[in-house]
């Protein structure tokens, strides 16, 4: 058998694993290709660096070729929002870049707010995002100062999940369509609420029918080698 053959993969299939922080999605790749030896993978959906939690990797031609469909499944996300400062990036990995005071608030108040949020929206999206203008990232952009445009899509949220955990602090889940920003759901909700705010957690739980519960922990995928093939399940959609 030449080299080049030993290095395709051995089969074909969804590779779950639960992102840490402080990693990429394309580290996640970066590593998984390694250890498994192929360039043929692609994924369902990536995570800022700040998030964790789930993150589908399709490994082989026969996965890579489903992409599309796996890129459209619906996510759940559990989030923390800090209340009072707003970041270039709304979440914690950015700079503050505005300050507002923070009402007294209520679980009422809260809900009120989100509900606000519901159903189909229309929400801005973040400038620190992969989201391509003129074939650039629109964080490559934003990190070298250019002037953008703030550009909008419409989502579909609902929340499941709604705690106010400090005066300036409050917790959530939802579940969404494909395309929401999650940052940006942060940013209208402490808009809503009279103040400025950003995250400084986010968890993605669900992709579709697949669950964090299952996946395997990023931490330990350098070295694992091809023994990685025994995490890889057969394609279920």
């Amino acid at each position: 058998m030449s080299l080049k053959a030993s290095a395709e993969p051995q089969k074909s299939g969804l590779l779950l694993l639960d992102k840490p922080a402080d990693f990429s999605s394309h580290d996640i790749i970066a590593v998984s290709r390694r250890e498994l030896k192929t360039k043929k993978i692609g994924h369902s959906g990536t995570l800022d660096p700040m998030a964790t939690g789930l993150l589908i990797l399709l490994v082989g031609r026969e996965a890579t070729r489903r992409q599309d469909a796996f890129l459209k499944l619906p996510k759940t996300y559990s989030a923390r929002l800090k209340l009072g400062e707003e970041t270039d990036s709304w979440d914690a990995y950015g700079s503050v870049i505005r300050q507002a005071p923070v009402p007294p608030l209520t679980q009422e108040m809260l809900e009120r707010a989100a509900q606000k949020l519901t159903g189909r929206i229309t929400q801005p999206i973040p400038f620190f995002s992969a989201k391509r203008i003129n074939g650039s990232h629109m964080y490559d952009l934003a990190r070298k100062g250019a002037p953008m445009e703030r550009r909008y899509n419409e989502v579909t949220v609902q929340w499941t999940h709604l705690a106010l955990t400090a005066p300036d602090e409050a917790a959530f889940t939802v579940h969404c369509s494909c395309g929401t920003y999650v940052r940006s759901l942060g940013y209208l909700l402490a808009q809503e609420l009279g103040t400025a705010g950003h995250l400084t957690a986010l968890r993605r739980l669900q992709i579709g029918p697949f669950d964090v519960q299952n996946a395997f922990d990023g931490n330990r995928l350098k070295g694992i080698g091809s023994a990685l093939y025994e995490r890889v399940e057969p394609i279920r959609l």
